[in-house]
């Protein structure tokens, strides 16, 4: 896995974007780790999802990015645009 920074911008964003893409790529490309850390994204309330974008925002970056290309290869949209608009 690649080990960056984000910027605020990119937070920003991936806290805004729904996170049914982000948990699906976490939970189906991810380590045993970060199968559960999809797990608990989803399930997550508001502040505990920007607790969980906040506490591993490098990884979640990398995971974001994934779902948005699961969503692009599956849907043709973007990450927001999973079942029920998440």
């Amino acid at each position: 896995m690649l080990w960056y920074v984000i910027t605020p911008e990119q937070l920003n964003e991936m806290e805004r974007a729904g996170v049914y893409w982000t948990a699906r790529a976490l939970q189906e490309q991810g380590s045993r780790f970060y199968r559960a850390l999809g797990a608990a994204l989803e399930a997550a309330d508001a502040s505990n999802r920007r607790l969980v974008y906040r506490t591993w925002p490098d990884a979640l970056w990398d995971f974001y990015r994934r779902g948005q290309q699961l969503a692009a290869q599956e849907h043709g949209g973007p990450q927001g645009s999973g079942p029920g608009g998440e």
